[in-house]
Order: structure tokens, then C-alpha cells, then sequence
């Protein structure tokens, strides 16, 4: 099934329960994305009062070291009963394997887990002459969604464009979950590689992460229901 994941992308457990006040009487309780700035902002504690409020949770860490720190942290993160977690497919098919050991619990259930390939801010250029790789950047998504369907994960953030990439590599059932995404009518910020709701169910996402668009609009709840239609409907 399709879903939109709305960026809480707050600083403080304040503003991020103020803005989910607003979706109170909505029907669609949102799946909630908390990244680093909440989760460091407010710990362990704002995971657990937004899950107690109904909504789903993709716990945006995109964690990234040596395998045994990982399979460590991921046995810790596995508590929070969250339903989808992350790592950067740069930290190699080993520690991707370690991630996945460690947040497997000892009933055998978990969280989806999804490996980050390339952020959806990342150009061809700046992966050239930053990171000093010279492949095309489809190629390089596609050979880390690859090894993270090796390591046995769930899927991976990608941009929109390559949605259907790394689907034609790793399967349909390979998920393909999507930031960068904007209303055509928007701006793109910081972004660099976008495409609207509509445009991402077409080529293959199977969730989008829409933030700004959603949680900067003068009525949230009509943006994230916009959403919904175009690309869950």
C-alpha cells in the first residue's frame, strides 16, 4: 500500500505535538518521519508519545558506522517500536547485515529497514568532485539498492527519478521510498532531484516524504490531503 510520510522535521517536542494537534480530527492519521533534529532534540520519549497517538513512525537516523556500533545501536532503536528504520548503503553490505541482525528482535519481528543511497541534495557534480565518484549517479543508487537487497533489507531512499531504477534491479517488491518531493506549483528548495506526488506514483514509489510542502503550508491538513489523492488515490 502507498503511504505519504510527512517530515516532522522540528526542534523540539512542542512544536512537533502542536503541529500533529492540527490533524487531530482528520481520518488519515499521518505516518510521521522524525529525523535527527527532533530525535536529538527530544530522545526516546517524543517516539514514544507519537506513537501512542496513533500514528506511524519512520525513524529517520540513517545510521552509518563501523558493524558492531550499528548492530548495537539498531538492538536499542528495535525498543521503540517504531515501523521503519534507516541506514546509509555507503556503510557496506556488512554493516548493513549487522544493522538487520540488530534490530531483529528475539520473536523475529522488526521494522522495515531501508538504506539511504544518495540524498536527494546530492548533483552529479558534487558527487564527482566531493566524494570522487565518477559514475553516472542512476548507476550508483542502483548498485547500493543492490548490495542493500544483498544484506537482506527492505528497500531504499532514493530520489524519485531513480524510483523505477531501482526497481528494474531489485524487484518490484523492493521498496522504493521517496523524498524530495514537491507540488508542481512549489519551489524546490533544497532540493535537487524532485518530482510531484502524482509524478512519483507513476514511475514507481512506493512511499513519498513530503516536509516543507506539508509542514510550512498555511493549512497543513489540506497539504497532506492533497497529497494523499495525488498519490495514494
Amino acid at each position: 500500500m502507498k503511504d505519504v510520510i510527512v517530515a516532522c522535521d522540528f526542534s523540539s517536542a512542542e512544536q512537533v505535538l502542536t503541529f500533529l494537534d492540527k490533524f487531530a480530527s482528520c481520518e488519515r492519521k499521518p505516518f510521521v518521519k522524525i529525523g535527527m533534529e527532533l530525535y536529538y532534540a527530544a530522545g526516546p520519549a517524543i517516539v514514544r508519545e507519537i506513537k501512542a497517538r496513533g500514528h506511524r513512525i519512520f525513524l529517520d537516523l540513517k545510521l552509518h558506522d563501523i558493524p558492531n556500533t550499528v548492530r548495537k545501536t539498531m538492538k536499542v532503536l528495535s525498543a521503540l517500536d517504531v515501523d521503519m528504520t534507516n541506514v546509509h548503503a555507503a556503510g557496506t553490505i556488512e554493516m548493513m547485515k549487522a544493522a538487520l541482525e540488530g534490530l531483529t528482535r528475539e520473536d523475529g519481528t522488526r521494522p522495515l529497514l531501508i538504506a539511504v543511497t544518495q540524498l536527494t541534495s546530492t548533483s552529479q557534480e558534487r558527487m564527482e568532485q566531493d566524494l570522487l565518484i565518477k559514475e553516472p549517479i542512476g548507476e550508483v543508487i542502483a548498485h547500493y539498492a543492490d548490495n542493500a537487497r544483498k544484506a537482506g533489507l527492505d528497500g531504499v531512499v532514493c530520489s524519485p527519478l531513480e524510483a523505477a531504477l531501482v526497481k528494474e534491479r531489485c524487484g518490484s517488491s523492493f521498496l522504493a521510498v521517496t523524498p524530495g518531493i514537491r507540488f508542481a506549483d512549489a519551489a524546490a528548495d533544497d532540493q535537487v532531484r524532485i518530482t510531484t506526488p502524482a509524478r512519483a506514483k507513476e514511475i514507481g514509489s512506493d512511499f513519498i516524504v513530503v516536509g516543507r510542502p506539508v509542514t510550512a503550508a498555511q493549512d497543513p491538513v489540506a497539504a497532506y490531503l492533497r497529497c494523499v489523492e495525488e498519490f495514494c488515490e
